[in-house]
């Protein structure tokens, strides 16, 4: 068994959870545009289609993953099935690929990256923000938590779904992680979260890397990396543990039509 960084892509030793945006194991379909805040990625590589997921944290800001970051991005917003033209979607150029300056795609640490985009998105009934959580806060173990994605749904087949599916995800105790002899090496409590219940069958996966996990109705981690058979435990970047270089990197990038200030939650 290896670790997957939930991207579609051969079995490497570490496949990131999102370099495709990615469907969900054991989940079910979302209700259409209950999930304002998603955003597909639809990123050209030399490899071809590789969708991440992400989420708007501002009107003029997509939070992802920076193992996400390769290639040429596109991002559509107010989508259900991503592969027809529907009147909620917006489609929006990337102005600005922003990954952590801490990022390390060998050990998967700082595993985030804003996009600010060419234009500011509209506010509409589909397309809408997520407030990032408090900086420094946790999650118990045992909140239940969700994520979302449009991927893969089973080792089974490596075609991604349209439409897209949501999960329910129990926070686990730091050690889940640290005691996994796959995930061990690379879990860093500090900056991750551990998310899954190992006896269900239940996760993120290929590659719905870059989403949210939301909790409380608000983004507490994202989908970052875990083992490739698709097995619980997965690791989500903690997105509390960032919330000071979130803010300051979008009031330095701020682009034209937005607001002079960030929302209220992200002051």
């Amino acid at each position: 068994m290896e670790l997957q960084i939930l991207l579609l892509l051969p079995m490497a030793f570490l496949l990131p959870a999102g370099a495709q945006a990615g469907e969900i194991i054991g989940g079910r379909v979302a209700k259409p545009h209950s999930r304002p805040y998603m955003a597909y990625l639809k990123r050209k590589t030399c490899k071809g289609e590789e969708p991440c997921g992400g989420f708007l944290v501002r009107e003029d800001f997509v939070l992802t993953a920076a193992h996400c970051a390769d290639g040429d991005i596109t991002v559509l917003l107010g989508a259900h099935n991503v592969r027809r033209d529907e009147e909620t979607q917006q489609r929006v150029s990337v102005r600005r690929k922003i990954p952590h300056p801490g990022y390390n795609k060998t050990s998967i640490e700082n595993d985030l990256m804003l996009l600010q985009l060419a234009e500011p998105a509209e506010l509409t009934d589909a397309v809408g923000t997520i407030p990032l959580p408090q900086a420094g806060r946790t999650m118990e173990p045992g909140s239940v938590c969700s994520v979302a994605g449009w991927g893969r749904t089973s080792l089974d087949t490596m075609l991604t779904s349209n439409i897209l599916h949501e999960v329910e995800l129990e926070v686990m105790s730091d050690e889940t992680c640290q005691e996994d002899r796959l995930l061990q090496r690379y879990y860093k409590p500090s900056w991750m979260m551990c998310v899954g219940d190992p006896d269900e069958d239940k996760a993120s996966f290929s590659g719905d890397s870059g989403g949210p996990l939301v909790c409380d109705r608000t983004a507490q981690g994202i989908v970052s990396f875990g083992k490739n058979d698709g097995s619980p435990p997965r690791v989500f970047t903690r997105v509390s543990a960032y919330v000071s270089w979130i803010k300051k990197t979008m009031r330095a990038f701020s682009s034209p039509g937005s607001h002079a200030e960030s929302p209220a939650y992200l002051r």
